[in-house]
């Protein structure tokens, strides 16, 4: 358990159930703390599902300068919206995904390079590239018959970002794969970056990041591997964090 400082240079943030509140925003202190640890020279990333558009009001809100991880690592931005690295998915298995998901009656959202679909498909899945598929229920029979479908499809990292649903992208694509990446660009390493979140699609990065923080909100996986729990998200949990571990 990490209980000590040590040279944060980089912390990296999931978004839905970390950095954001119950009501998707986020909390005056931890904009304060997230501005005192850019003052300091700190990297904060944005490291989440979302897509860029869905996140980078976000990270304009926090006058973030570093760079955007996207779609759970399918894309990474600067902050002036340069792609630096994309993987993107086979389309035949997005159609196969869509039309399983369609059988097994969940609710469905693909990510292309040029946006989402929620319930919806488009007329010709080939005339797009795609990033991700997630699907959602509240019958965990369904989410379980997904994960047992795709799992016999080859090439797919699986994952979730709720307990309630489940998102597949391309076989090594990870928020860790991610920040790997990053930490070449900028020239640093894994162990002097902070990373936090609340679940599966998490859990790489904070086992990997030289200190690991799970939300008090978190899955039980993401609690067992990290290094520190924190508060909720609701509760100011990523400035708590912050402040214990980077300032």
């Amino acid at each position: 358990m990490a209980e000590t400082k040590q040279a944060i240079k980089l912390i990296a943030l999931d978004m839905d159930g970390t950095l954001l509140d119950n009501e998707l925003e986020v909390s005056e202190p931890t904009q304060a703390v997230i501005a005192e640890a850019l003052a300091n020279d700190v990297h904060v990333v944005l490291s989440t599902g979302r897509s860029l558009d869905t996140c980078y009001p976000y990270a304009t809100l926090l006058n973030l300068t570093s760079y955007l991880i996207t779609s759970n690592g399918g894309e990474i931005y600067t902050m002036d919206k340069k792609l630096l690295d994309q993987h993107l998915m086979e389309t035949e298995k997005i159609e196969k995904m869509w039309n399983l998901g369609r059988e097994v009656d969940v609710q469905i959202w693909m990510v292309s390079t040029t946006g989402v679909y929620r319930d919806s498909r488009p007329e010709n899945f080939y005339d797009h590239d795609w990033l991700k598929f997630g699907c959602s229920s509240l019958d965990k029979s369904k989410l379980d018959k997904m994960v047992e479908e795709l799992s016999y499809f080859e090439g797919l990292e699986l994952t979730n970002s709720l307990p309630t649903n489940l998102e597949a992208n391309p076989a090594g694509v990870s928020k860790a794969a991610a920040l790997h990446f990053v930490c070449k660009e900028i020239g640093i390493t894994m162990d002097e970056i902070m990373a936090v979140g609340d679940s599966l699609n998490d859990i790489k990065m904070i086992q990997e990041a030289g200190v690991g923080v799970a939300m008090g909100n978190a899955q039980e996986a993401i609690k067992n591997v990290a290094d520190y729990v924190t508060d909720a998200n609701d509760n100011d949990g990523v400035a708590k964090a912050i402040e214990r571990f980077a300032l």
